[in-house]
């Protein structure tokens, strides 16, 4: 259904005075970057309850920008951090424990239109348990030296060889036949 001028105007004007806002979580901190070209008077209150109120003006209108959120759990206000830059304001905020959270809000539903993921800096749950690549893996006794797998090629010696002509593709590929 159409809305009426009078709601499509104070819907506009709504989106106009939220920033895009990023978010992205680890176990123990959230990351939320106010997407905020020239910001000033910039005033931030976190609350230990998980209560986010933002404002600031914004380019060479001073158009006032804000958000109040809340937060599906409890935050640390005193290592939480904020960094304000010329094209987005930036926060850290630590959790006040370690765990991930379901949702960023704790309204359930659909989040609000300015609310984000923040694609650069999201990583999984899964992903989160080591940070390293593969710790998680075990190989056993298998000894990777033994499986052929080109360790220890001398890669320019191999592209001369090519370049002279003594290609061994023909033989690989009679051989798979």
């Amino acid at each position: 259904m159409m809305n009426s001028p009078s709601e499509r105007s104070s819907e506009i004007l709504w989106d106009s005075r939220h920033p895009t806002v990023k978010w992205a979580q680890r176990p123990d901190k959230l990351y939320i970057t106010a997407e905020l070209p020239d910001a000033k008077n910039v005033k931030l209150q976190l609350e230990p309850e998980g209560r986010f109120v933002f404002s600031a003006t914004s380019g060479a209108d001073n158009l006032p920008c804000e958000l109040d959120m809340d937060f599906f759990d409890m935050v640390d206000v005193n290592d939480s951090k904020a960094n304000v830059g010329l094209r987005n304001i930036c926060y850290l905020i630590k959790k006040a424990e370690d765990k991930w959270w379901s949702r960023l809000l704790k309204q359930e539903g659909k989040p609000p239109v300015f609310l984000k993921v923040d694609w650069d800096k999201l990583v999984d749950e899964d992903e989160d348990q080591d940070s390293k690549p593969g710790a998680d893996m075990d190989f056993g006794d298998i000894d990777f030296s033994k499986l052929n797998m080109g360790g220890g090629v001398d890669f320019d010696a191999d592209y001369a060889e090519d370049d002279e002509g003594n290609d061994d593709s023909d033989a690989e590929e009679e051989n798979m036949e």
